[in-house]
């Protein structure tokens, strides 16, 4: 990931054209325009630095180029930050960027497909494909209490099989005797089965 490159103020007076000129004093950036200052802001103000050169820009005052010898910081950010003043404005570099949550993705009527499928003993990964949502969209709603987890369908009979898988004498026949599930015999008084079973 690439590192935020900070602008570079040089103590004292620094000139970023014949025009105008940026002073450092102490922790407090300056920037003057002939005779005067015109704005100031903390050495640590990035966003109003952003905003007041990307302003000198739009408006003819310096070039882009000018801002990155000056301050050491790459084209690219000097143009991204003209576009967004040009598009925003002052508020664009100080408004707060809204955050999209999983809450607003999941609402409404959305919400309440999700729970009618979930209802229907849907899986959550099925739920999320068939909506568009991220998995962890429906997992997060779950946890919140916002949507119930839905309840798997019991298999009819599967009880009942795995009781006969665990039985291995079989069922009793006609006769009272337990049958082996395989060989069709059945066991004798003392509890052997299989053929031969009777002889001594």
């Amino acid at each position: 990931m690439p590192q935020l490159q900070l602008p570079i103020f040089a103590a004292g007076v620094t000139e970023i054209n014949s025009r105008v000129a940026v002073q450092k004093d102490a922790d407090t950036v300056c920037y003057v325009h002939g005779l005067l200052p015109v704005f100031q802001h903390d050495e640590a103000d990035v966003q109003s630095f952003r905003m007041f050169t990307s302003q000198m820009i739009a408006r003819g005052t310096v070039k882009p180029k000018e801002i990155v010898k000056t301050f050491g910081v790459p084209m690219i950010t000097v143009k991204r930050y003209v576009k967004l003043y040009r598009e925003c404005g002052v508020k664009g570099f100080y408004e707060a960027k809204p955050r999209h949550s999983s809450a607003s993705v999941l609402k409404g009527e959305a919400l309440e497909q999700a729970q009618r499928m979930l209802d229907e003993g849907r899986s959550i990964p099925e739920v999320a494909a068939e909506l568009g949502v991220l998995r962890n969209t429906l997992l997060k709603a779950v946890r919140a209490g916002r949507l119930r987890g839905g309840q798997k369908k019991r298999v009819r009979g599967q009880r009942g099989s795995h009781q006969e898988r665990a039985q291995p004498g079989g069922q009793p026949g006609a006769d009272g005797q337990r049958r082996n599930a395989l060989t069709g015999t059945s066991g004798g008084g003392d509890g052997r089965t299989g053929v031969g079973a009777d002889r001594v």
